[in-house]
């Protein structure tokens, strides 16, 4: 790499007797005036960095674990060539550990009077908001001796959004679902279904469901069907208090809960019902409400994208008169919260019944797969004390479980990568039995 500056004329003197020269620069120019004449012309024929005109274009939102392109188009106003080393900083989780020198940094060159794009490929780390900072830009001048810096402002913002992972289960569950609206109607009417139609009765049919009437009009035995209602209302809320900012394996409990929110909302969207969005702690970080079918899913990636943990308590009485308000009529209400003893004890089930008395409530929790491989641990004393205190954690949840459900909750306690599909599944129950 070409020296600049004052450490290019050092290096050119370093062979030189010592005492011959001063290190002033008054001394270095009395020395060597032909090097110091060819570094004043190297540095006057380097291109000015301020004149030049940065703009942005590309990417404005990826989905994380994917690759965003921002293209940085540089144009060069003056009569010099620009040859020139640039930096387009951005925060450090914009790309994978070890590899932002070699993904932020390039060289260009633009003729006079021209423009060249240069590509910044990010790959972030992290869900939010990442924007650039600023441009900095060494122009060199033809012998390599002597740089112009410099550094400009161009603002852009990459949204990267939740990944959605467990997308990959939604087939399965929509092939369920159309099972169960209209390809196979449920025999017993339940307290979320409506009259679909008569067929002739087969053995194995509830005897409840048989249509008196209808058979007495026609020589078969007739049984009522029925199918699922539509345009339901389901509420998901999302715990952003402390509890979801523990960490499961490589990422917090909030992403998980997102994760499983979205596969139930992509389903529950095309079951015909309406979906809704409150995130909460202290107060409502987030609300989406109102949304048709084809804009829900971006809208709830959108509003999620930039939710974070807060490190507070979550308000559970705050929590239930928001839900309240958004919820006006009967609804599924989706609590993805913590199953923690103390949380739920002191803070939900006090004011449970609020919701009960009007809403079906499903709370859904992320639990811990490493629990469970302490539990089977064996082999030493310090396995054994893992696997008691597994084995405890374990017990406290169930137990905590066991008391939502006879509050009339339905709890679904699941590991990161089977929260969603489980969540799914119970809510294809809720269907099936009418509950909904």
């Amino acid at each position: 790499m070409a020296l600049t500056g004052r450490a290019a004329l050092l290096a050119a003197l370093g062979s030189l007797p010592v005492g011959i020269w001063d290190p002033s620069w008054t001394g270095i120019l009395a020395v060597n005036a032909p090097l110091a004449v060819a570094c004043a012309c190297d540095f006057a024929l380097a291109a000015p960095v301020r004149r030049l005109g940065l703009t942005r274009s590309g990417d404005t939102n990826v989905r994380l674990g994917e690759t965003a392109d921002v293209t940085l188009t540089v144009t060069n106003p003056s009569r010099r060539p620009l040859r020139a080393r640039l930096r387009d900083a951005w925060p450090p989780s914009s790309w994978q550990p070890g590899t932002e020198v070699e993904a932020s940094r390039h060289r260009v060159t633009v003729p006079a009077g021209e423009r060249r794009r240069i590509t910044t490929r990010l790959h972030p780390t992290r869900r939010g908001d990442r924007q650039a900072d600023r441009v900095t830009i060494r122009s060199y001048g033809p012998l390599g001796l002597f740089a112009r810096q410099g550094s400009h402002k161009v603002p852009w913002t990459v949204r990267v959004l939740p990944p959605f992972t467990s997308r990959k289960h939604l087939p399965s569950k929509l092939a369920r679902l159309r099972e169960l609206d209209g390809r196979t109607s449920v025999l017993i009417r339940g307290e979320g279904t409506e009259f679909d139609s008569l067929r002739e009765y087969v053995p194995g049919d509830d005897t409840r469901s048989i249509d008196w009437r209808a058979t007495a009009r026609q020589s078969a035995v007739a049984v009522r069907t029925w199918r699922p209602e539509r345009d339901r209302h389901i509420l998901l809320v999302l715990d952003t208090g402390r509890t979801a900012a523990g960490r499961v394996g490589d990422a917090p409990r909030l992403d998980a809960s997102m994760d499983a929110a979205l596969l139930l909302a992509a389903l529950a969207s095309r079951a015909g019902d309406r979906v809704d969005l409150l995130a909460y702690d202290r107060r409502a970080r987030a609300v989406v409400q109102g949304r048709t079918v084809r804009d829900l899913l971006p809208s709830l990636v959108n509003a999620m994208a930039t939710l974070e943990p807060e490190l507070v308590e979550l308000d559970a009485r705050g929590l239930t008169a928001t839900a309240l308000r958004t919820a006006p009529r009967r609804s599924l209400i989706v609590l993805l919260t913590s199953l923690d003893a103390a949380p739920v004890e002191e803070g939900l089930l006090p004011v449970l019944s609020q919701l009960t008395q009007r809403h079906t409530v499903l709370v859904a929790s992320v639990a811990d797969p490493y629990i469970a491989r302490m539990a089977t641990a064996r082999g030493n004393t310090d396995a054994v004390y893992e696997a008691a205190a597994a084995a405890q954690a374990q017990n406290e949840r169930h137990r905590t479980a066991e008391q939502l459900r006879r509050h009339g909750v339905t709890v679904v306690d699941e590991t990161p990568d089977e929260l969603a599909p489980a969540l799914a599944d119970a809510y294809l129950a809720l269907k099936t039995a009418g509950r909904l």
